[in-house]
């Protein structure tokens, strides 16, 4: 609403005219996760947002090769020669972009071991995200490093369909979240190790300014959320989870869900498949009864979820938010004084009533918040912490 075009005055300036002062584009178009505003051609951009992109033409030190692209098993990008990077040392996703190598790959493993075995053998030179079972093995030997990745940690969330029954009911989702019990599900995907993952009760991440403990909304309480359900007239509706196999990450939250639903005696059909059948499944609206799905569960960076503004997980945008289309005017009319603040007090008031209603409505429920490790060879340095796996500024130790 603030936007009132996009110029491109030419080939190296883009002019943004405002239909009023907003002094939080840039946070807005900084956004570092998921929904980033990439830099790509006009014919492209104009892709149906339904739709996949199927021709990768972007910016940066390294160019996308789609002939050797194998959908599921490898990808494989070669340094771009043309690319000048900025005179400044690299910080995470911004700063100086230096590609130290002519060609990376990025292979596929879905089983752990074998990545595990990969890495010990010197076959693969990175793992982005080890099974936490397989970090100790990874630490003993000398020859890999292991670090966290991103520092603010992630998010892990429960996702209903607010436009199918039965999590179209408020008093069905609530319902729900009176029994999680957040240890339950960070032990299921982290592991036992308590110093890489914490309690959130929270749709803001702890280390971020507007974080709140709910305690009060997320009791653990089989009993009373039993209680909730009788009282919200649950009649045995089928509910689907759709959930990933092959994301460790992920995986194991939605069989922790599908028991403890289980368990509430709810009618729960738990739907496994890989990711990118998940990520093609949860575009679709129609009833369970016609291909659809009624939860799933994903996770984002805590500096993706620090404000209303960049936070999907907690708007109200229906119809066009993040699937599962919760939808609250309230919120967005309090997201739009949020950005119209005319302080930091202020701000951090109208945030925090933000997160409490979409907790209440169960927007999206947190399940636990999580720090990812990486591992690498010692055979190469350099590599950034941040939000993603940057292959920039990595290079031969």
């Amino acid at each position: 609403s603030r936007v009132e075009d996009w110029i491109a005055v030419d080939d190296r300036t883009l002019e943004i005219r405002l239909t009023k002062p907003f002094p939080l584009l840039l946070d807005a178009l900084a956004k570092p996760d998921s929904s980033v505003a990439f830099m790509m051609p006009e014919r492209l951009a104009k892709t149906d947002p339904s739709k996949q992109v199927t021709e990768m033409v972007g910016s940066g030190p390294y160019r996308f090769i789609a002939s050797e692209y194998n959908s599921g098993s490898r990808m494989v990008y070669e340094k771009f020669d043309g690319y000048i990077p900025r005179a400044e040392p690299p910080d995470w996703a911004t700063g100086g972009k230096i590609a130290h190598f002519k060609r990376i790959e990025w292979h596929v493993i879905p089983d752990p071991a074998t990545a595990a075995a990969a890495m010990a053998n010197g076959e693969m030179d990175w793992w982005e995200r080890p099974h936490p079972d397989l970090l100790a093995i990874l630490r003993k030997n000398p020859a890999v490093a292991v670090q966290v990745a991103d520092p603010g940690g992630r998010l892990a969330v429960m996702r209903m369909n607010n436009l199918q029954a039965p999590f179209d009911d408020v008093k069905l989702r609530r319902a729900v979240r009176l029994a999680m019990n957040q240890d339950d599900y960070m032990r299921a995907a982290r592991g036992d190790d308590t110093t890489m993952w914490n309690m959130c009760r929270g749709l803001y991440t702890k280390g971020t300014p507007y974080y709140e403990d709910h305690a009060e909304l997320m009791p653990a309480d089989m009993a009373a959320a039993r209680a909730a359900l009788k009282d919200a007239g649950y009649a045995g509706q089928k509910l689907v989870v759709i959930n990933p196999t092959d994301f460790p990450d992920i995986g194991p939250l939605g069989q922790v869900s599908a028991e403890m639903m289980k368990k509430l005696g709810m009618n729960v059909d738990l739907q496994e498949m890989d990711w990118g059948s998940v990520v093609q499944r949860r575009t679709k609206r129609e009833p369970v009864e016609q291909g659809g799905w009624s939860m799933l569960h994903t996770t984002s960076s805590s500096a993706s979820m620090a404000t209303p503004a960049t936070n999907s997980f907690l708007r109200g945008q229906g119809a066009g938010g993040w699937f599962g289309w919760y939808g609250n005017a309230e919120i967005e009319q309090l997201t739009q004084q949020w950005a119209d603040a005319p302080d930091e007090a202020a701000q951090t008031q109208l945030a925090r009533k933000i997160g409490r209603i979409a907790l209440d409505e169960c927007a999206s429920i947190p399940v636990g918040q999580f720090y990812l490790q990486t591992a690498y060879r010692r055979s190469i340095a350099g590599v950034l912490q941040g939000v993603a796996p940057y292959p920039w500024n990595v290079r031969p130790a």
